[in-house]
């Protein structure tokens, strides 16, 4: 995630490919949110079994983190 804090998207993707779990497919998602390819996040997003967040892009990262440090979906 801090390759999308510093703005290395493909770095990113290329590191969030390599994992399938459902914390990954949100990470998956948020990063083709971010591009602005729907389609492709909606599928990241079902696969980790959780809407597409209403908020902002910088809301979810802020979630994510906060997960990543919970080391939780919930």
């Amino acid at each position: 995630m801090d390759e999308i804090k510093a703005g290395h998207w493909e770095a990113a993707h290329q590191l969030i490919q390599a994992h399938s779990d459902p914390f990954a497919s949100l990470i998956h998602a948020y990063l083709h949110r971010e591009e602005g390819d729907l389609d492709n996040a909606a599928y990241w997003y079902a696969r980790a079994n959780k809407p597409m967040p209403a908020g902002s892009l910088a809301d979810e990262l802020d979630c994510l983190y906060r997960m990543a440090q919970n080391e939780t979906l919930d």
